[in-house]
């Protein structure tokens, strides 16, 4: 009996020395998202763009915003624009987008089975491509524990991440995790992201050489809980410099903001799309 309960305090020890460390909190996070992939493609939401292009002092000479009614129809998203620079469209641009929406509505409901198959596959395809990257995540970074806070009430894990010397990629967008450094805060309870900070401390190139963003560009996510049940964006915020095509420099700030999650039901927006009829 003495030996058993040695035997079960020191698994229960090693479990918690491994929730503890920071390594396997961030393997423990990788994991968590993937499980919650799925349950967040039923949530419909409004995301509202903003960006902001900066002269050479740092000031905003152009600004763009964009809100966006993002829901689905017949089991993949459909994007349809509701406001701009935070004010609603003008009638004839307001009932041009329900007519597009309607018309794409029609056009999935004539899918065959098998173009409905390959329209969502490519759908499904596209998300999980762009979440392959994060399982890199735990190898790809040196670890150290920064301590513990208390966000919204809720005990996070506070995490330093720096590059690991020698780590080979193994995606595409994979090779960009050895030109960044970060801080994640990472929910002691569900294991998820609650709040993550990256900047580049290389150069980073995406298409080639269409776009180069220059060292110390910031990126930051913020999540919000929703429904008890998951964890998804409230905020993304980006800060860069760069060239486009190397000629043209570009400082600009991107701010994404997201609300309103909604958990879709078969006829949640049932009634606006009849509206528009």
């Amino acid at each position: 009996m003495k030996t058993s309960l040695r035997l079960g305090i020191l698994l229960a020890s090693a479990c918690v020395l491994a929730a503890e460390d920071p390594r396997e909190i961030v393997r423990r996070s990788t994991e968590q998202d993937r499980r919650s992939e799925k349950l967040a493609e039923s949530y419909t939401f409004i995301e509202r763009q903003e960006e902001r292009s900066l002269d050479s002092h740092g000031r905003v000479e152009r600004r763009v915003v964009k809100t966006y009614d993002v829901t689905l129809t017949e089991g993949s998203p459909y994007r349809r624009l509701v406001a701009r620079d935070d004010k609603p469209l003008p009638p004839e641009e307001e009932r041009k987008e329900r007519q597009k929406l309607q018309k794409s509505i029609a056009q999935r409901r004539a899918e065959t089975p098998g173009q409905r198959e390959k329209r969502l596959a490519d759908w499904h395809r596209k998300r999980e491509h762009d979440r392959e990257f994060l399982r890199e995540v735990p190898d790809a970074f040196d670890f150290r524990s920064a301590g513990e806070e208390s966000v919204d009430g809720r005990k996070v894990y506070v995490i330093d991440a720096t590059p690991h010397r020698g780590y080979r990629p193994v995606t595409a967008d994979g090779k960009l995790l050895p030109k960044l450094k970060g801080r994640l805060w990472i929910d002691a309870e569900t294991y998820h992201w609650v709040k993550a900070e990256a900047e580049t401390i290389d150069t980073v190139s995406l298409g080639g050489i269409a776009l180069r963003f220059n060292p110390g560009s910031r990126f930051t996510l913020l999540q919000v809980r929703i429904n008890d049940e998951i964890w998804l964006p409230k905020r993304i915020e980006v800060a860069a410099q760069g060239r486009i095509l190397l000629l043209k420099k570009i400082s600009a700030e991107l701010d994404f903001t997201y609300s309103d999650y909604k958990k879709f039901q078969a006829d949640s927006r049932i009634v606006a799309t009849e509206e528009a009829r």
